[in-house]
């Protein structure tokens, strides 16, 4: 790995979970994986849809990994006034990593700037990852000659049982499951809150928080094989 490889983080910039109560990204599933990038060498950046300070959900300041994530300088100044995604550059990153949270439900699969990095991530060779809501990402993602990214691959994604158990079927605007599958996905369903992760064409996906870090270390893993 030479000095300079890079790894972005995707967060959502969505805060209202369908008027049910406030949501954002899932602090856990950025923080695990950005331990598990800093720790293999990468330098890590973060970016929200809309800029400025992205709204948190599941924050735990018990939780170490969380904790130095949010206090880490690099990390920390960012959050406090994060790029826009349309502002960033995805020639400087070898790995774009969609966040989730709910959240991402509602503004990753209409976010044009998330075609155009995912796309030109994944078509200069890189990495493009996600992990439980965070595949949302991927239901608008289409490559250059039209073609959805996901189409002939197997994927991961919080799952619909997943979701009604957590009482939100009703509430979020549509199930991710379903709308991989109808972009020409594989959905390959884990048993509930356990790690499940894939990884197919340049493609790596986890289903739920469980599958954070393992997302993480995929993608290391997938940047070594390039």
């Amino acid at each position: 790995m030479s000095d300079n490889e890079r790894i972005l983080l995707v967060l959502t910039s969505h805060s209202d979970l369908g008027g049910v109560r406030a949501t954002g990204y899932y602090v856990g599933e950025a923080a695990e994986p950005w331990q598990v990038f800093v720790d293999a060498g990468y330098a890590v950046d973060v970016a929200s849809i809309a800029g400025g300070a992205p709204p948190e959900d599941g924050r735990n300041d018990d939780d170490p990994t969380q904790r130095a994530f949010l206090t880490d300088p690099h990390i920390a100044g960012q959050l406090a006034d994060t790029r826009a995604l349309a502002e960033v550059n995805a020639d400087d990153y070898d790995a774009v990593f969609f966040v989730g949270g709910h959240g991402a439900m509602w503004d990753f699969p209409t976010a044009p700037a998330v075609t155009a990095v995912g796309r030109e991530v994944y078509e200069s060779g890189g990495i493009v990852a996600a992990v439980c809501h965070g595949p949302a990402a991927l239901v608008g993602i289409t490559l250059s000659d039209g073609a959805p990214l996901v189409a002939g691959k197997r994927v991961a994604g919080f799952t619909n049982d997943e979701e009604a158990a957590v009482g939100l079927t009703g509430v979020v605007p549509f199930l991710l499951a379903d709308a991989l599958t109808a972009r020409g996905a594989t959905h390959l369903p884990g048993p509930d809150f356990t790690e499940n992760v894939v990884t197919d064409q340049r493609v790596v996906t986890g289903q739920n928080p469980q599958s954070a870090a393992g997302v993480a270390r995929a993608v290391v893993a997938a940047l070594a094989e390039r």
